[in-house]
């Protein structure tokens, strides 16, 4: 992964509700991640994705790329549809995040992926937090998105 100089700070985002949520889903649309870099870890009860993600925030130019990570606390298991799972090296691209509302504070967590696939997970409450963790590089290409 090539390295620059930072053109702004790292973003850091937490979410506590669904309208945070919302503000996390737009920082990640167009984020790609590879299957193996998606984890839960049922002890501590995470569901941890290490991601590029498109910087939508920064105005202007060709667009960047960031490390980044998201991690979800307080999951209580989750499942995928058209994941291949058994595949660590294939591409996975967010498309967005939503919640659906269960027993009051918890839920089902949904990351919608490209190519009609998406991650589930049962959720106690939202707790995500969302950090920057490198610096910035020239992405190859903005994202694009077919009109409806």
């Amino acid at each position: 992964m090539p390295t620059g100089a930072p053109t702004s700070r790292p973003l850091r985002l937490l979410a506590r509700d669904e309208e945070d949520l919302t503000v996390l889903s737009a920082a990640l649309q167009d984020s790609v991640a590879r299957v193996g870099d998606v984890r839960f870890d049922p002890k501590a009860r995470t569901l941890t994705l290490a991601l590029n993600r498109y910087r939508w925030e920064q105005a202007g130019g060709a667009g960047e790329r960031v490390r980044a990570v998201l991690q979800f606390g307080g999951v209580l298991g989750v499942r995928s549809r058209n994941v291949r799972r058994d595949q660590g090296d294939a591409v996975i691209s967010v498309l967005s995040l939503g919640f659906a509302p269960g027993e009051p504070p918890g839920g089902v967590l949904t990351v919608t992926l490209a190519g009609d696939g998406d991650l589930q997970a049962d959720i106690e409450c939202i707790d995500a937090v969302l950090s920057d963790v490198s610096d910035s590089w020239p992405a190859r290409a903005a994202p694009k998105h077919e009109e409806p």
